[in-house]
């Protein structure tokens, strides 16, 4: 096996797609292993070490094997592993549209020339506790079908993406999303981010975490 063909995978399986635009889309989804935050939401932290070997081949096969036309690489942290890039333009070639779900703090480039790629990027709110870790850089590489997420934590939190999204002028370029968090001990009514989006008159789509909502906060390979 040569090593600069794999990747750690944590888990490949076929759900509903969950979060962003693609929303209520079936989805096969790569999770891989590892990631460079700590963010204090994080509800994959199994991620963090758990997984085994597998070529870009092998995972292609998988993924293609699910007779779904929608990919989603994503972690942990995909970025980190160097060859996302072979195995986003591997899926592509095949036909399958891949969305990439990044946390912002490395640099996309190496995903921008792969035709069918959606890039899908978390800017870190306060609440995070990963803030200082986001690459506003990334902000000038993403392309028109590609997203961008806040997660809603609090007011604060909330005040803080809204000035992001103007100053970046962020709904110029591509869809940003808010997510409310709403699990505890840090969450928030989608009810009141609501009232807050229409008050400001903000141009984002509100992002609910469908499986969450169909499976429960706990269920795995969802």
């Amino acid at each position: 096996m040569e090593k600069d063909n794999t990747l750690k995978v944590c888990e490949i399986f076929t759900s509903i797609q969950g979060e962003s635009s693609y929303a209520g889309l079936p989805c096969t989804f790569v999770r891989l292993t590892g990631c460079n935050l700590r963010c204090s939401y994080c509800d994959t932290k199994y991620a963090y070490h758990e997984g085994d070997v597998l070529t870009v081949s092998e995972i292609a096969e998988k993924v293609a094997g699910s007779g779904i036309r929608l990919a989603e690489i994503t972690g942990g942290e995909p970025l980190l592993q160097k060859e996302t890039a072979a195995l986003a333009e591997t899926l592509s070639g095949m036909g399958i549209a891949v969305l990439i779900e990044t946390n912002g703090s490395l640099d996309i480039s190496c995903l921008k020339s792969i035709p069918l790629v959606t890039v899908i990027m978390d800017i870190k709110t306060p609440s995070s506790g990963m803030s200082g870790y986001n690459d506003y850089a990334n902000i000038a590489r993403l392309a028109r079908q590609d997203e961008v997420k806040f997660v809603i934590c609090s007011r604060d939190d909330y005040t803080w993406a809204a000035q992001i999204i103007r100053q970046y002028e962020i709904d110029k370029i591509c869809t940003a999303l808010m997510s409310p968090m709403t699990l505890p001990p840090a969450s928030i009514c989608p009810k009141l981010l609501t009232k807050w989006i229409l008050d400001d008159k903000l141009t984002v789509r509100l992002n609910i975490q469908l499986h969450r909502y169909i499976f429960g906060p706990d269920e795995r390979g969802v």
